[in-house]
């Protein structure tokens, strides 16, 4: 027979009331008072009942959490990293995905809010800014936005500066000895792919370099593209001593294209990429990229000791608010000096949003 909360509050010596209290976290009970309640739930084998307790609190014990695409290794560490907090914090994870359209990505926040999550998560590649707004007017629990500068809310956005990084990796090129450069976008409907073009032109204009649209091949997210993208600027006949793709899959497959054709990395073509994925490692040389560092997003953690209900009501203590490191660059290939090049991104003060759920 599994045991209850009664059982509980006889084995400890305490009221059924102070048990209710410590699984709670609510009201003052002495530290050693706490301890014989959990001594007793781990000697009795005692396990909450979640679903009595989120009636009873008004709360889900979840939080939800919306990716554009279950594809790609960067929305594996996502979750995982969001995983990890969701069991330190005692929720649950709720994971669904917006099938890589805005509508979706939409409705998919609608969904996790019609199942009360007590926070929620959003990584979206496609919603513009007055769409994310509108979400945000609409939601009543704390909607985080991750990839996305979202000028009029930024408590609430967690961001890299794409561009800047883009620029960085571009110029790092051109103080190389390279201007003949050619690029393998992202899908440029996107604002992830519209920042790293905009990085990697700005870095050519900086240099008096033309911009040159021949040398720009619009690509997304995949190998396949990146093999044929490379392989149609080949067959055109476009010169290019290196190349920047705007992602690490983009790289790779380019990669193939490039050895195919018989040109050599580095000798004849740098190429660069973006994203640090675990592939990267495995081409030979290895391929140089840029490091966004998903991990820092739960760097620091909320000690304001808060309850689920005065979470749900209030925004942030300015006074805990953190910014993240810098992104960098994976320098594996040869091409690079030996000095190291780091690259800014920008995280908004809501990095700390994610340890108030």
């Amino acid at each position: 027979m599994m045991a209850t909360m009664l059982d509980v509050s006889r084995h400890a010596g305490v009221s059924k009331a102070t048990v209710s209290r410590v699984l709670n976290g609510t009201g003052q009970v002495k530290e050693s008072t706490r301890q014989k309640v959990f001594t007793a739930m781990q000697a009795l084998d005692y396990r909450p009942n979640l679903l009595a307790r989120s009636l009873a609190n008004r709360t889900s014990n979840s939080i939800g959490l919306v990716v554009s695409t279950f594809d790609g290794f960067y929305f594996g560490s996502l979750l995982r990293r969001a995983s990890r907090q969701a069991e330190f914090h005692n929720k649950q994870l709720i994971v669904t995905d917006g099938h890589d359209t805005p509508e979706r990505e939409q409705k998919a926040v609608q969904m996790l809010a019609d199942r009360q999550c007590d926070a929620i998560i959003l990584y979206t590649r496609y919603m513009d800014e007055p769409a994310i707004l509108s979400l945000i007017d609409a939601t009543e629990m704390p909607l985080v936005i991750i990839n996305r500068n979202v000028t009029q809310a930024r408590d609430r956005a967690i961001f890299f500066e794409q561009e800047t990084a883009a620029f960085q990796a571009v110029e790092y090129l051109i103080t190389q000895g390279h201007r003949d450069i050619a690029c393998i976008t992202l899908p440029v409907h996107t604002p992830t792919g519209t920042s790293r073009v905009a990085g990697y032109r700005k870095a050519l204009e900086k240099y008096g370099i033309p911009w040159q649209p021949a040398k720009v091949k619009y690509g997304d997210y995949t190998l396949t593209r990146g093999y044929d993208a490379c392989r149609e600027l080949l067959e055109e006949g476009v010169t290019f001593s290196a190349l920047f793709a705007c992602n690490d899959d983009t790289a790779l497959g380019a990669a193939k294209a490039l050895r195919q054709a018989g040109l050599r990395i580095p000798q004849d073509v740098s190429l660069f990429g973006f994203d640090d994925a675990p592939g990267a490692t495995w081409l030979e040389p290895g391929l140089s990229t840029v490091y966004l560092p998903i991990e820092d997003i739960d760097s620091h953690r909320d000690r304001s000791g808060r309850s689920s209900g005065e979470q749900r009501a209030s925004r942030p203590d300015p006074a805990l608010y953190r910014h993240a490191d810098s992104a960098r660059v994976r320098r594996r290939g040869p091409v690079f000096s030996t000095s190291s090049l780091m690259m800014r991104f920008r995280a908004s003060p809501a990095l700390t949003a994610l340890q108030w759920f």
